[in-house]
């Protein structure tokens, strides 16, 4: 049984820092704010519960894992909707998806 949880915590540790990575590397290379905004609420909707959970599965029966708990459901639930919020503020304020790569393009062409 406890290798069973060692592994399940190894696993979701490791998809969890996978994500992390990878998340940050779209961070770094995507070509627009909303193509950011994707990555980032992909990494934080996915990649920190995964983490959470791979502590939790290591943690005993305590109030610091009903602590962590909290902590992944307050994430699962405000992290979507700040992602939402930006984009859709991003939308309001006029700025359109691959804007930066249209003035690029239209840049090149002429």
């Amino acid at each position: 049984m406890n290798l069973l949880l060692e592994g399940l915590s190894a696993a979701c540790l490791l998809a969890g820092s996978f994500l992390c990575i990878t998340g940050g590397v779209g961070l770094l290379r995507l070509p627009d704010f909303f193509s950011r905004v994707h990555a980032a609420g992909v990494t934080e909707t996915l990649a920190a519960p995964l983490l959470l959970t791979g502590l939790m599965l290591q943690m005993d029966w305590s109030l610091d894992l009903l602590k962590v708990l909290l902590i992944m459901l307050f994430l699962l639930a405000t992290n979507p909707t700040a992602s939402h919020a930006m984009a859709k503020a991003a939308l309001h304020g006029g700025q359109g998806p691959n804007d930066e790569k249209a003035e690029e393009d239209k840049g090149s062409i002429s």
